[in-house]
């Protein structure tokens, strides 16, 4: 009896293999010669060329033409999705894939402006590496809605012939800010890389307060955030151009610390500062660190919109970026060096041994949203 239902069990899981082989097999036919619009943040050279390598194998590989739509911030592509939304437009959309996190992953999954669940049908799904939280997004449960596509952690890059002994955690950033004035500052906000920032440095000044992992209380909210407005009070006036004037973005804190005019970069990828170099964008004597306490650390995601053009043409192109393969190129710390969600296992290359700073959880979304609106109010102007 028990051989009887031991080979009942190996008959049914291959009847539920070659179902799922044969529903994906229909996607892929309905994806060829699909067009999908890619809206992704367009602020690195080494990100774009990724994508142009990954479009030029998709369209080789699956006849799926995949054009990038490059946005300074995925709230733009928020923001039009609910304008379609609003106009009832249910289908025929503008937009096929975006990728995102946090604040704006929530908006769209509150206002179900997300296809799906889709992920776990993926065929390349069986390679990711489920010890890493792929299953939340800012605290947030994803529930098959986004894909997770990289790790994200954010990290300073210095240049270790002109800068020795770099500041270990924001109270030695500031002291280090005062007596070698105009020499630090981060991206304005509400720029990713620059809203992080304050995350991080908020996350330090309150000990990671439980509050922060939990809906913004207005009526908090104020004493909460109180030592980070203290602390940028005192920060601002010693910076880069007395606090006057912010980066655009990681980018450009690239290009001011290769030129000389500030002393520590910032960037969401561990492994940027290697793309950089190779590009002739960063001297070879530049590194990237994280602080002692640890760097504010997430997955990023893609995502599918409820009304998608092209649905199936956006499935392949995801399942396809999280091949190994794709992921594997994507690690390379040559190409991008974006570490991987993938098992180890499954992975080649540089991207093979990859490797992490301590992990700072982040905020829940709301607080993104909260910084920025005080942020833009005290020193927007």
């Amino acid at each position: 009896m028990k051989k009887l239902l031991s080979t009942l069990g190996i008959i049914a899981s291959l009847f539920a293999t070659s179902a799922f082989a044969e529903d994906w097999k229909a996607v892929e036919q309905k994806a060829n010669g699909a067009t999908v619009y890619f809206h992704a943040w367009g602020g690195s050279q080494e990100i774009n060329r990724y994508i142009q390598w990954a479009a030029n194998e998709l369209k080789t590989r699956y006849n799926v033409t995949l054009k990038h739509v490059k946005v300074s911030d995925i709230s733009e592509t928020t923001t039009r999705l609910l304008a379609e939304k609003a106009a009832n437009k249910n289908s025929g959309g503008s937009v096929d894939m975006v990728w995102i996190n946090g604040e704006n992953f929530k908006s769209m999954k509150d206002n179900g402006l997300l296809y799906g669940p889709f992920v776990q049908q993926l065929p390349s799904w069986q390679y990711v590496d489920r010890t890493l939280p792929v299953d939340k997004d800012f605290s947030v449960p994803t529930e098959g809605l986004e894909a997770p596509w990289g790790v994200g952690q954010l990290v300073f890059i210095y240049n270790k012939a002109k800068l020795n002994n770099p500041p270990k955690s924001f109270q030695e950033m500031l002291s280090y800010a005062k007596a070698f004035p105009n020499r630090l500052t981060y991206p304005k906000p509400p720029e990713f890389h620059g809203t992080s920032f304050l995350k991080a440095l908020l996350i330090e000044l309150t000990n990671n307060d439980p509050s922060l992992m939990k809906p913004v209380d207005d009526a908090s909210f104020a004493l909460v955030t109180q030592p980070l407005w203290n602390y940028l009070d005192e920060f601002h006036p010693v910076s880069w151009r007395g606090g006057k004037q912010f980066p655009s973005g990681t980018s450009e804190t690239i290009q001011l610390l290769d030129d000389g005019q500030i002393d520590l970069a910032i960037t969401f990828n561990p492994n940027a500062v290697y793309s950089a170099q190779a590009s002739g964008n960063l001297a070879d004597t530049t590194n990237a660190y994280a602080f002692d306490s640890g760097a504010l650390s997430n997955i990023h995601f893609l995502a599918i919109p409820w009304n998608a053009n092209a649905s199936a043409g956006a499935q392949v192109a995801i399942n396809f970026l999280l091949s190994p393969q794709a992921q594997s190129r994507k690690g390379e710390l040559t190409v991008w060096g974006d570490p991987s969600v993938l098992s180890n296992q499954y992975l080649t290359g540089s991207a093979k041994n990859t490797k992490q700073f301590k992990s700072v959880a982040e905020p829940h979304p709301s607080w993104q949203v909260a910084l920025e609106k005080e942020w833009l109010k005290r020193y927007g102007n």
